[in-house]
């Protein structure tokens, strides 16, 4: 299948490397038109060379040294869903009081722009963040939230993984690879999606995330620990993270604590936004291969994506070039 990209200026080199299929593109300079592509995955690589020495290093450390961190909402999950702008696992929520998710709707759109505004300190916009993530969460408790809405308002979204990403998933926890995911939502309704779109557990998944408090009636009453907004989002949140089978029932098999999974020097982080950098500041790490999902407005946005990330995936490709990565550190594996 042929993909088209506008041309954004000046001639680029690019090259298929020895040890990437004929889907990765590795390029220096401005990204131009390539047709006649096998597929609709695209990828730009801004220093090759680079990129080789870290999966050479992270290759020799072995499995035990690795972790994987990922975003959730637009980095596992799909930007896009049959044409149409993708689910959040925060949007998805609908409350039964349709006034609640009226006032939710306002909250987003007054707090939304400010999140990206360039003028903003960022000590004024993490108070915004913090104040906009309180009362989105008072609202939830206010609005009379149960456990049973959560599963209905997973049920009837359209939130869907990328292509990939249940193999990636199965590839690391086979060999013991931790995978940490942050996110900015709500751990209760991210562990729904994976009960319900995945129906499958993974013993070496943990989710940095806002968790729920729910009475013995199914009601929620609280949210657990400090609040985790889109400004705060690191591994310094790490202790509030709980592994996925303490809620969705006990696994055979190690669990990974924070301690040991902090000794793991060796990093993969999947974001969608170059903010999502920041999940591995909490981490005295050797070795980080960052890969950026640019999922829209790839003109404006692609030279700071190529400068802020190892590997850029571009247009809401599938995540079969993530497993493809993550194989070539596993040597020796099938």
């Amino acid at each position: 299948m042929s993909n088209r990209l506008l041309l954004l200026g000046t001639t680029i080199r690019c090259f298929i490397p020895h040890r990437f299929t004929c889907r990765t593109w590795f390029c220096s300079g401005t990204l131009r038109n390539q047709t006649n592509m096998e597929s609709d995955e695209v990828v730009v690589v801004a220093d090759p060379h680079l990129l080789d020495t870290k999966i050479a290093a992270i290759r020799n450390a072995g499995p035990p040294k690795l972790q994987v961190i990922a975003d959730f909402d637009a980095t596992l999950t799909k930007y896009r869903v049959n044409g149409s702008r993708g689910q959040s696992s925060h949007g998805l929520l609908q409350q039964e009081n349709p006034e609640y998710n009226n006032k939710r709707r306002e909250l987003f759109e007054y707090y939304h722009p400010l999140e990206f505004s360039p003028t903003i300190p960022i000590e004024q916009k993490t108070k915004l963040m913090e104040e906009w993530w309180g009362k989105t969460h008072s609202l939830l408790i206010e609005g009379g939230l149960t456990y049973d809405g959560i599963r209905q308002s997973v049920a009837d979204s359209t939130i869907a993984f990328r292509e990939g990403v249940v193999e990636l998933f199965e590839f690391l926890e086979k060999r013991d690879i931790p995978v940490l995911i942050f996110s900015a939502g709500l751990a209760d309704i991210i562990e729904e999606v994976l009960r319900q779109k995945v129906h499958r557990l993974f013993k070496n998944v943990k989710i940095v995330s806002n968790r729920m408090v729910f009475d013995d009636n199914g009601h929620l009453v609280s949210f657990k620990g400090k609040t985790i907004h889109s400004l705060n989002k690191n591994e310094h949140a790490l202790d509030m993270a709980a592994p996925l089978h303490e809620q969705l029932g006990d696994l055979d098999g190690p669990t990974y604590e924070n301690a040991s999974v902090k000794t793991r020097r060796n990093v993969i982080l999947l974001g969608d936004h170059i903010g999502d950098l920041g999940m591995s500041d909490g981490l005295n790490y050797e070795n980080r291969i960052s890969v950026g999902f640019l999922n829209d407005n790839v003109e404006n946005s692609i030279d700071s994506y190529r400068e802020a990330f190892d590997v850029v995936y571009l247009n809401d490709a599938p995540m079969w070039g993530v497993v493809k990565l993550v194989s070539q550190l596993c040597p020796g594996d099938d």
